[in-house]
């Protein structure tokens, strides 16, 4: 892994033979227009490609010139399988960290997300398409060119200390897994966490990484004030299917082992099952359930899969390069709940999804949580308190941002 290097320019090289797409408002523009004619996966890799950006003015594509077979080969080297991609992790001063949003359709209004990009490359991850403002690709620049906002715990304590600031549950990771791999070195989610921790500030996590573990001293004593909730993402039960579809992630195993030690701990945890995949995720949905309330979850919730923008070509590639004798039948029920489109946006539906088939996920998920008498999880942010926040006196200054060493500084 190489680390801030300078901001890459441009974007990464696409597979051979990437089509042109019809302009932005041709009628005619569909999903297929941006697949390519072979569709190989790359180990390690969820994305197949490096898709165009729907705001790239340009394409590129690889050319032989005849160079290449001069060079002489490598003998270790697997002529039929691409080279590993390297991940890239750049740094990044942000000037604001806080996001806040009105949707009707989720339980919180304010989130914090450390990292742009996430090295997990899951297929089918809604925050994919915001690698387009940066110049990069939704596929394989999304999990392999990160940013990291290293002065997120800083701008965190600034917004804190505002007299403007209305306390409320701050939801960490919900664009991008905050515990993806990087963290692991960077540590800016822990102390994001620390900052809560001492303001006194609800926190709420969503991750499908082991390394939450690392912080339960700081989760469980705020657990203990209610002011912290976990959520862990379970698309699956079958390691194989969730080692293409969530490559980097942990284990489906491995998470129902860090739900038990969250719950031991005392962290009110639930299981997120999403997204629910018609006929690769979707037989498992009871499964998933039974085994994450066996492990200790207390809730639990579920969203059908969404598929906005570039999300919807890179997951059709990832469908014909790992499931292409059920490709057409998995995206005709997908488009059956999205009243014949990939996606509907429609706030009161794109969770949920319309029709027949849609129904029967939501009797199946009723059923299931009556049975094991479990709620909702979106339930649990109810049960956070911010009554007992304390804002902090001191903020740290512009310079101290610029010269930070990473240590924590004075809130009181």
């Amino acid at each position: 892994m190489s680390r801030f290097p300078k901001f890459p320019e441009g974007i990464a090289a696409p597979f051979p033979a990437q089509p042109k797409p019809p302009a932005d408002d041709d009628p005619t523009l569909t999903p297929e227009s941006y697949l390519h004619p072979t569709q190989v996966a790359r180990k390690g890799r969820g994305a197949v490609t490096n898709l165009r950006g729907r705001y790239e003015s340009v394409s590129r594509e690889a050319f032989d010139d005849g160079w290449q077979a001069m060079m002489p080969a490598d003998p270790d080297e697997d002529e039929d399988e691409a080279p590993p991609l390297k991940t890239i992790v750049t740094e990044e001063t942000a000037k604001s960290i806080l996001s806040r949003n009105s949707s009707p359709d989720l339980p919180f209004s304010l989130s914090l997300n450390p990292y742009r990009g996430c090295e997990h490359g899951c297929i089918y991850c809604f925050a994919r398409p915001s690698h387009s403002y940066l110049g990069l690709s939704p596929g394989l620049d999304f999990e392999s060119r990160l940013f990291a906002k290293t002065n997120a715990p800083e701008l965190l304590l600034r917004e804190l200390a505002r007299p403007s600031y209305v306390p409320d549950t701050i939801t960490v990771g919900i664009n991008t897994d905050a515990y993806q791999p990087i963290e692991r070195e960077l540590q800016l989610t822990r102390r994001v966490l620390q900052v809560l921790h001492d303001c006194g500030n609800p926190v709420a996590l969503i991750t499908k990484s082991s390394l939450i573990e690392r912080d339960i001293d700081l989760l469980a004593a705020m657990a203990a004030r209610h002011q912290a909730i976990a959520a862990v993402t379970i698309t699956t039960l079958d390691p194989a299917i969730a080692r293409t579809l969530e490559p980097r992630a942990a284990s489906p195993m491995r998470r129902l082992r860090v739900i038990r030690t969250l719950a031991e701990a005392g962290i009110p945890v639930s299981v997120s099952i999403a997204p629910v995949i018609p006929f690769i995720t979707e037989p498992d949905l009871e499964r998933v359930m039974e085994a994450a309330i066996e492990a200790g979850a207390g809730q639990a919730g579920y969203i059908v899969l969404r598929l906005p923008w570039e999300v919807s070509p890179l997951f059709r590639q990832w469908l014909q390069a790992h499931f292409p004798d059920r490709a057409a039948r998995v995206m005709n029920r997908i488009q059956d709940m999205r009243g014949g489109k990939d996606y509907d946006a429609d706030f009161a539906t794109r969770m949920r999804g319309t029709g027949a088939w849609a129904d029967l996920l939501r009797q199946r998920f009723e059923k299931a949580s009556r049975r094991l008498g479990i709620t909702h999880r979106n339930r649990a942010f109810g049960t956070l308190d911010a009554s007992q926040f304390r804002r902090p006196l001191v903020a740290p200054t512009t310079r101290q941002q610029a010269g930070n060493n990473g240590g924590q500084l004075d809130l009181f």
